[in-house]
């Protein structure tokens, strides 16, 4: 399994993750959702304490990564497989997302 931490505006909203089975998993943190103040961080992923599960990377966050060209630079500069939509997301949306939403990948140890 692989994961990332999602925040929005750097505050910590939850993890992401990539199943071993290819699935993918979105839950929010305790804290975030006890705070009303914070908003959901997209519409198809409204504040609520259950899992988010998607067999395909959620279109909210395939939408923050690049396309074309850019796509391609990075795949090469990155040495990533242009197909591996969860790694783009884990190496390229820690920093410079357009929007509030950041991913920071999880080192295992």
């Amino acid at each position: 399994m692989r994961q990332g931490k999602v925040f929005n505006n750097n505050i910590f909203v939850g993890l992401i993750s990539k199943l071993d089975n290819g699935s993918y998993h979105f839950e929010y943190d305790p804290i975030y959702l006890s705070d009303t103040s914070m908003p959901a961080i997209s519409l198809t992923l409204p504040k609520s304490k259950r899992v988010f599960n998607s067999p395909i990377l959620f279109p909210f966050f395939f939408n923050m990564l690049s396309e074309g060209r850019n796509k391609r630079l990075q795949s090469f500069v990155l040495k990533i497989d242009e197909n591996d939509h969860f790694e783009f997301l884990l190496k390229t949306a820690a920093t410079e997302t357009i929007g509030a939403i950041r991913v920071e990948e999880i080192q295992n140890s």
